[in-house]
């Protein structure tokens, strides 16, 4: 039977809660602000509690608790209601967090070469980690890494001496995608922790391999902005570590290395979308330029993937 959160009249009568009915009409919506505003004053321990009798997730700071036991019962209250209609946006998302070449102090004028390029597929549906691809890439400005750069990423100057250059691995990668069908048979989105991997990173490699950028990554969800929307916590506090860390999980791997940091970062996605998040494309590139993506633009997956043409 599915489990519903009870919060009995006599714990939310006769209480000041912090209902804000805001003239809602359907009582079912009453009823959700009501149990919100007694959710508010549970303690930690009390909100671990409620969620174990649901059998949910327990770990994390009071914050995601409290925000995770709002979903669960509003979710519960609206099936009753009504039937909801999946659970996600997309199918799938594609999770990157691409590695570049780096010096100590990244002096202004030092040129970003990706030197790992790994995506791991969310499956939205499961909740599962589905596949993963990784390649190394060799650069080509500064073929030889720095000492720091090694020590950072864990990626050797062998490694990328026997790398493909960046064209033929992003041939790959789209290979890669294609066979998954993604754009074609399954809609999907990149994910990414934070801006930088596409408006930067990816731009400035395609540029320096005489690439268009592509169009599959022109719009992607950055899950620091979604994080920090959802559990209504500041930027600060949205650091792959921290959002782990509040979170209740710990690291898996090695920090730095691309293919790992992807993992942990799919994994909160995941908890993401357990908790009731909704993760949609929050940032795209436009004539070259990061831009936002507004909550109520059309939503839309990214195309079916194709190889850039040269610039000319």
């Amino acid at each position: 039977g599915r489990h519903h959160c009870r919060i009995s009249d006599q714990e939310t009568n006769g209480k000041n809660t912090t209902a804000g009915v805001n003239d809602f009409s359907d009582p079912v919506y009453k009823e959700i602000s009501m149990t919100n505003g007694y959710i508010n004053r549970m303690t930690r321990e009390e909100l671990r509690s409620k969620l174990a009798e649901f059998k949910l997730e327990t770990r994390g700071v009071k914050d995601v608790l409290k925000k995770r036991l709002k979903n669960y019962y509003k979710k519960q209250k609206l099936m009753q209601k009504e039937p909801l209609n999946g659970d996600s946006y997309y199918d799938y998302i594609c999770v990157v967090d691409f590695e570049a070449t780096c010096e100590e102090g990244n002096p202004p004028e030092f040129v970003h070469e990706i030197i790992e390029f790994p995506i791991v597929l969310v499956n939205t549906h499961t909740l599962e980690i589905e596949d993963t691809f990784q390649q190394y890439v060799k650069p080509e400005i500064n073929p030889k890494l720095s000492n720091f750069c090694i020590n950072l990423t864990g990626i050797t100057q062998d490694i990328v001496d026997k790398a493909d250059t960046f064209p033929q691995v992003l041939q790959n990668v789209i290979e890669w995608m294609r066979q998954r069908e993604l754009g074609t048979k399954y809609s999907y989105s990149i994910l990414t922790d934070g801006s930088w991997d596409m408006s930067k990173f990816l731009n400035i490699q395609c540029r320096m391999s005489r690439l268009k950028y592509p169009s599959f990554a022109k719009k992607w969800i950055n899950i620091r902005k979604s994080y920090g929307n959802f559990y209504k916590v500041p930027r600060n506090q949205t650091k792959l570590a921290i959002m782990l860390e509040n979170l209740g999980m710990n690291y898996d791997g090695r920090p730095h290395s691309g293919l790992d940091d992807s993992k942990n970062i799919a994994r909160i996605a995941i908890r993401m979308l357990q908790d009731g998040c909704k993760l949609r494309v929050n940032e795209k590139m436009y004539a070259g330029q990061l831009m936002t993506v507004s909550s109520s633009a059309p939503l839309e997956g990214a195309p079916a993937p194709q190889m850039p043409h040269s610039r000319n």
